[in-house]
C-alpha cells in the first residue's frame, strides 16, 4: 500500500496579497508594509514580504493612523476592482476603534 503525500495547502506571498487586496497602490509599497516590522500574521511579527498567506489567517497592521485587522477569506488570482478585492477578506474590528495615536487626547 503506497502512502500518499499530503495535498499542498494553497498560499501566496504576503506582499502580493496586500497589493491584490488593494491595501497598497504598488507592489513595492506592499513590500514596505510587510518589511517594516509592524505587521502581524496570526499574532506573529513579520518582517519578510515573502511570508506565505493562507485562507483563514488573521493579518493586523497599522496604516493611515488606524490598525487594520482582517481575516483572509480567499486568495486572489489577479488585482481586480475594489469590490472584488473586498471579497478577499473580512475586517475584524479592533477593541478600540479610535486612531492609533490616541487622537485628541493630550496626555
Amino acid at each position: 500500500m503506497a502512502v500518499r503525500a499530503p495535498e499542498p495547502v494553497p498560499h501566496m506571498r504576503l506582499d502580493m496579497f496586500l497589493w491584490y487586496a488593494r491595501f497598497a497602490k504598488t507592489r513595492s509599497a506592499a513590500q514596505a508594509i510587510a518589511e517594516k516590522g509592524t505587521l502581524r500574521l496570526d499574532g506573529r511579527r513579520i518582517e519578510r514580504a515573502h511570508c506565505p498567506v493562507r485562507v483563514g489567517m488573521v493579518i493586523a497592521f497599522p496604516q493611515g493612523g488606524r490598525v487594520h485587522i482582517l481575516r483572509v477569506q480567499a486568495l486572489p488570482i489577479r488585482r481586480g476592482p475594489p469590490a472584488e478585492a473586498q471579497a478577499l477578506y473580512t475586517l475584524l474590528e479592533p477593541s478600540g476603534s479610535g486612531p492609533v495615536d490616541g487622537g485628541d487626547d493630550p496626555a
